[in-house]
């Protein structure tokens, strides 16, 4: 099954499932291991192992080159938090046809004004797209797509900058019939307060993923039943581990001028080398290597010096 209709049949499923944020290659393929059905390449988590802000401080083209390690290392499915776009209708159809050449599943698109604003910052900068522009970009998402299972997730920032239940419920109606596949409701609340506040009152015609970073504390396996969420992203949890024990780690070595107090805390070398797969890498130079290519290379570069040496008589 093509990793784009994975990421359909878990949409479209009556079974709840959990994906996990990754940033790079490596924070992927640990993802997958780990047992998860897909991965949610994180805006906020990129941007944080580039070092820039998540205000769209990097291009588009330098997130496909991260998601393209990412997809060739993994079978699960990638959603990528495509922001709002990264720029117009036109930007998006771009977008959409670089994904799909690099395998990945589906976009997520958010329903603010470009350049994207943190849901988390308490910033001027919380604005919302109009309805019918956004509309726009979901209809030329859904138009520029050759693969029928590519999803186009909607997001909508409405409870984020204090929108009515009603101002809510009007943009994601409008972003159903505008064709997206799936929408995500996201909340900064500390309670579970905006979600069920919008699963009361939605019809179920697409369903609803939600991101419980603020809210995790207050959310239960039972209420996640209840609610019928399908899919739930832990958006940000990777990068923020890698943070932690990195900046533990380096502080164990300066202060203790050695690394034997950190050794039992780290991954071994043998583990990057599982990781990267460094044993097929071995079987393939069995393979197709010439025999004796270091004798060959030492005789060219004898004949070299016996070549230099003449020139220098």
């Amino acid at each position: 099954m093509k990793k784009t209709e994975k990421l359909s049949a878990i949409l479209r499923s009556k079974n709840q499932s959990f994906f996990l944020e990754a940033h790079n290659a490596l924070s992927a393929r640990i993802v997958e291991e780990a047992g998860f059905e897909g991965i949610w390449a994180s805006g906020l988590s990129i941007a944080a192992s580039l070092m820039v802000r998540d205000n769209n401080e990097i291009s588009w083209t330098q997130v496909l080159g991260l998601l393209e390690f990412m997809s060739d290392c993994t079978t699960i499915p990638i959603l990528m938090d495509a922001d709002t776009g990264y720029g117009n209708f036109n930007n998006v159809r771009r977008l959409v046809t670089k994904c799909e050449q690099r395998d990945i599943a589906g976009i997520c698109l958010e329903d603010k004004i470009f350049p994207k604003c943190n849901s988390f910052r308490l910033s001027a900068s919380q604005v919302l797209a109009p309805i019918k522009e956004f509309c726009g970009k979901i209809r030329a998402a859904k138009d520029t797509q050759q693969d029928p299972s590519f999803s186009v997730v909607a997001r909508t920032e409405a409870f984020v900058i204090g929108a009515t239940l009603t101002e809510t419920l009007e943009r994601c109606d409008a972003y159903a019939q505008a064709g997206a596949d799936a929408l995500l409701i996201h909340s900064k609340k500390a309670t579970t307060e905006d979600i069920e506040l919008f699963m009361s009152s939605w019809d179920r015609s697409v369903p609803v993923i939600i991101v419980p970073t603020t809210y995790a504390n207050a959310l239960s396996h039972q209420l996640l039943n209840e609610l019928e969420i399908t899919l739930v992203l832990w958006a940000n949890h990777m990068v923020r581990a890698s943070i932690w024990h990195m900046q533990k780690i380096a502080s164990l070595i300066f202060e203790r001028k050695n690394v034997k107090d950190v050794t039992m805390q780290i991954a071994s070398i043998e583990e990057i080398f599982r990781l990267q797969d460094a044993e097929e890498l071995s079987s393939a130079e069995k393979k197709y290597l010439t025999p004796h290519l270091d004798r060959q290379v030492k005789l060219q570069l004898d004949k070299g010096s016996n070549v230099i040496k003449r020139l220098a008589e």
